[in-house]
């Protein structure tokens, strides 16, 4: 069963002041508008809808938390960078973004989206500026991985990887794809740690006792058995 399938959600923040009180470990996930950060939350935890995918990127205005284990959370950062969001707005996300990234103690880890067609943009690396001097680990996700070959893969990742080599030792980074859920185990071996989540073993595979043959001893009738023995005894007078 995937790691973070009993996700569910918990409450929508507008204001810090009404962060949960409860959480003792969240990993926030943040990502350029049409990043597919949404779907990479929907991936991991198997659930299609649980975080909403909109096709008006920017839509997501507050802090989204979704329940993982008691005091454990997923929280969706508002999209950033979408132009058409009136400048009001894209004030108040900055609002909560940038304090939210750099002063919640109960904030493990960031989950970066990236557009693997079109990483580090300006905000992706702004993103980054706010929050690597927290020294809390990064984790980034280059997203519909599936729409490149092998070798823009190959490329996209050692881009990314020399940009994060110069930002601090503390950043991951792996490839993702929603639509093949490609990545989806790598990420939770990382996020898991990170939230003091074990991973379930898998099962091991059948052995095929059960559909084996028992071997049965065959049982002579005594009858049968006392019939031919008198035919042996005749056999020698």
């Amino acid at each position: 069963m995937p790691l973070f399938q009993q996700a569910i959600f918990h409450t929508t923040v507008a204001d810090l002041r009404d962060l949960p009180t409860d959480s003792q470990c969240e990993v926030a996930f943040a990502g350029r508008s049409n990043s597919g950060k949404s779907s990479a939350i929907n991936t991991l935890a198997n659930h299609s809808r649980l975080a909403f995918v909109s096709k008006t990127p920017g839509r997501t205005q507050h802090l989204n938390y979704f329940r993982l284990d008691p005091g454990k959370y997923f929280v969706d950062l508002p999209g950033y960078g979408f132009a058409k969001a009136p400048e009001a707005i894209r004030s108040q996300w900055e609002g909560l973004l940038a304090p939210y990234l750099r002063h919640r103690e109960a904030l493990c880890g960031l989950v970066l989206i990236m557009d693997s067609r079109h990483p580090l943009t300006e905000l992706d690396l702004q993103m980054l500026g706010w929050f690597a001097p927290t020294g809390k680990p990064i984790h980034v996700l280059l997203s519909k991985a599936d729409k490149l070959t092998r070798q823009e893969q190959a490329l996209a990742f050692r881009e990314v990887q020399t940009a994060l080599t110069a930002i601090g030792s503390n950043c991951t980074l792996q490839l993702f794809s929603s639509l093949k859920k490609s990545g989806v185990m790598e990420a939770e071996t990382i996020l898991g740690a990170w939230l003091g989540l074990a991973i379930t073993p898998k099962a091991p595979p059948p052995t095929g006792l059960s559909t084996e043959k028992t071997a049965r001893v065959k049982k002579r009738s005594a009858i049968g058995w006392g019939a031919r023995s008198a035919e042996r005894a005749g056999g020698r007078h």
